[in-house]
């Protein structure tokens, strides 16, 4: 069955991201099958100022129409403070691009992180997209901040992690955050998502974290094992279970008399 959905990070066929590993061109969420999957492009067609392309998953075959639309740019004036010195510069985003407090960017070589946001009321604002922002006020900034999808089984919630921009974060490995480990599943660098590359913090957008699946209980193996296991009621109804002894269990034993 074709479905029809608006996608603006499709990317070109001459996009490509330089990791360590696997890069999948032309990654999207696939309607079908929910996953982040490369995509192969059958047919394309000039629409308005942007094209039409009928797309197949490589992960399930689904097929269906992707919309690109460019957005419309605008001009931003930023105000840039490094110590004591200040500058205005204007630089040109997409009208629809969301700017949070505490995003960080490059420009010039440095990172800058934002620490004001006016509209054009003049009022202060905590988020707001570019065509709606009047002046925005960046520091100098030796941390960045990286944007997360935390999922937990059919729930996400956005979060974020602060660490220096060198830090290198690997598709598919496990980290710590927030106390919990967590399976970083994909990382989106906003021309192309990887599932098992290397990737820079100042170059990635967003990272999708997801809950590890629960450990396989072990299996007992030998026969000792199964009629200690039996014994503890762990291969069925034992009406009368033992409790598991403790390290500290075999050492009194050991030292008895």
């Amino acid at each position: 069955m074709d479905d029809e959905v608006d996608a603006l990070d499709v990317m070109e066929d001459d996009d490509v991201l330089e990791v360590e590993e696997e890069v999948l061109h032309n990654a999207m969420v696939c309607p079908a099958c929910d996953e982040f999957e490369g995509h192969d492009i059958l047919a394309s067609k000039p629409k308005g100022k942007g094209h039409d392309h009928r797309v197949r998953c490589q992960g399930c075959s689904h097929v269906y129409t992707v919309h690109l639309r460019p957005p419309r740019a605008v001009t931003v004036p930023f105000m840039l403070t490094d110590g004591p010195r200040s500058e205005m510069i204007s630089l040109e985003l997409d009208a629809d691009e969301i700017l949070d407090l505490d995003d960080v960017f490059e420009d010039g070589g440095m990172l800058w992180r934002v620490t004001h946001l006016e509209d054009p009321a003049g009022h202060s604002v905590s988020s707001g997209h570019a065509e709606d922002l009047r002046r925005v006020v960046a520091l100098r900034e030796d941390l960045i901040r990286v944007r997360l999808t935390l999922t937990i089984g059919d729930r996400s919630r956005p979060d974020h992690m602060v660490c220096p921009p060198d830090t290198a974060f690997k598709a598919g490995t496990m980290i710590e955050h927030g106390g919990r480990t967590w399976i970083l599943r994909a990382i989106h660098t906003g021309r192309a998502r990887t599932l098992k590359g290397t990737v820079q913090a100042s170059r990635i957008v967003r990272m999708y974290l997801h809950q590890p699946p629960a450990p396989e209980p072990t299996r007992p193996m030998t026969g000792r094992e199964r009629r200690q296991a039996w014994k503890e009621g762990r291969l069925g109804f034992n009406p009368n279970p033992v409790e598991p002894r403790t390290h500290e269990d075999h050492g009194r034993r050991r030292g008895r008399r």
